[in-house]
């Protein structure tokens, strides 16, 4: 009985762990060089497929009307609160990343190859931009 007991206890607490494990969530992106908020990017998984999108604007002096006027596909002109950066990222089979996305840059207007890491139990996303072989990566902490 005792072992029971201790086996459903450990499910109990696992499971929550296990569920942060995701990049689904609200995240906190920070600027690399000064280590300063930048913005709350909101993930969902629609399908099996996930999407970003900027929640909130947290530079200092960031305009919250300010528009993506870099960006050349169907973004251009819109807000960047509630600006799609996140395309198209699913789950590698069997592992905890996701790839085959896409991520804007909104600054530069450029789209770069995604792959989503979840780190340290999931509070904490690696985001790797990248073109070709070149690219960088970001560490986001995860708000809730």
């Amino acid at each position: 009985m005792n072992k029971a007991l201790a086996a459903l206890m450990f499910v109990a607490f696992s499971v929550p762990a296990m569920a942060q494990m995701t990049p689904v969530g609200l995240w906190k992106s920070l600027d690399e060089k000064t280590g300063a908020p930048k913005s709350e990017v909101r993930i969902s998984d629609q399908g099996g497929v996930l999407t970003g999108k900027v929640e909130r604007l947290l530079r200092e002096g960031a305009d919250p009307h300010a528009v993506c006027d870099k960006c050349t596909d169907d973004r251009k002109n819109a807000p960047m609160v509630g600006l799609e950066i996140i395309r198209g990222a699913k789950q590698a089979e069997g592992k905890t990343v996701w790839e085959d996305g896409k991520i804007l840059d909104p600054e530069n207007g450029k789209t770069y190859t995604l792959r989503l890491t979840p780190v340290e139990g999931g509070k904490k996303l690696e985001v790797r931009g990248s073109i070709g072989p070149f690219g960088r990566t970001q560490t986001w902490v995860r708000v809730q």
